[in-house]
């Protein structure tokens, strides 16, 4: 566990809210590395692991028309996901994934390592994006740090 995992836990702890992810290029990343902190189950609701489009749609209500029109790998597409995570999971704030971690899969328009991140709370339904330029090991990794990165500036009151 990183001091980045503390800070979050710390915070959402003495905010009384809790947390859930809503992952697909991760794989459950996230949530494992959220899980690797003793007394998580206080504020972690849990994690859903949509990787296909079926996935997404049946577990977290993302529109077929979002998906078709937008593709997985959205600024739409990860809103909605961390909506729908919300909805499912009845947590305070979620966050959720969806990129190409590669080697394959990239395209001109979104080449391997293209990332976007959500954020869905009562107040924010937010996403940015990244390029990673690593393996596909590492492009997880940097997608799950800059997922809970994300989480962090919504709990310390970075975001508009």
């Amino acid at each position: 566990m990183t001091a980045l995992e503390m800070r979050i836990a710390n915070l959402l702890q003495q905010n009384k809210l809790t947390f859930a992810t809503a992952e697909s290029c991760t794989g459950g990343l996230i949530a494992h590395r959220i899980t690797d902190i003793p007394g998580s189950s206080e504020y972690f609701l849990g994690g859903i692991v949509a990787y296909s489009y079926q996935a997404k749609v049946d577990l977290l209500d993302i529109s077929w028309d979002t998906l078709n029109s937008k593709g997985a790998v959205s600024k739409e597409t990860v809103i909605e996901m961390a909506m729908g995570g919300r909805k499912k999971l009845k947590a305070d704030i979620v966050v959720s994934v969806s990129g190409i971690a590669g080697p394959g899969g990239g395209t001109p328009d979104k080449p391997v390592g293209t990332t976007w991140v959500g954020l869905a709370t009562s107040t924010v339904n937010e996403a940015r994006h990244f390029i990673w330029n690593g393996n596909r090991e590492e492009n997880k990794k940097l997608s799950s740090e800059a997922a809970l990165q994300f989480v962090l500036d919504y709990l310390e009151g970075k975001l508009k």
